[in-house]
């Protein structure tokens, strides 16, 4: 029986459905052909971005409760872009940002995108 999340990714990889919007577009694929011949097609690997590559609208102080989803909803207008969130802050776990309250988090624009800072 095949993984369904694996059978959904392995589509979305070969027809380049990957949004505009999502932290995958752009990302390389390859694929890698296993001892019986099945192929596997996956992204490369992707590295945080420089934190120097964003200028940053606001900082947002981390309440208690409070989620990341929610916090970018709030700024951005849209919770799934939260991973615009942890790269600005070079966080690799979302969690992390929101773990501890009084914590400071940099809401940006789009990475490379030029603007004025704190505007």
């Amino acid at each position: 029986m095949t993984d369904p999340l694996q059978a959904l990714l392995q589509s979305a990889l070969h027809n380049n459905q990957f949004a505009a919007t999502s932290r995958y577009a752009g990302v390389e694929k390859t694929s890698h052909v296993q001892p019986d011949g099945t192929t596997v097609v996956y992204l490369k690997r992707r590295f945080l971005p420089p934190a120097d590559r964003f200028t940053v609208l606001h900082e947002h102080v981390v309440k208690e409760g409070e989620r990341l989803d929610n916090i970018t909803a709030q700024y951005l207008g849209d919770p799934e872009q939260f991973w615009r969130v942890c790269d600005a802050n070079e966080a690799m776990q979302p969690e992390a940002l929101t773990e501890t309250p009084g914590t400071s988090v940099k809401i940006t624009l789009p990475e490379g995108l030029a603007g004025t800072p704190n505007a």
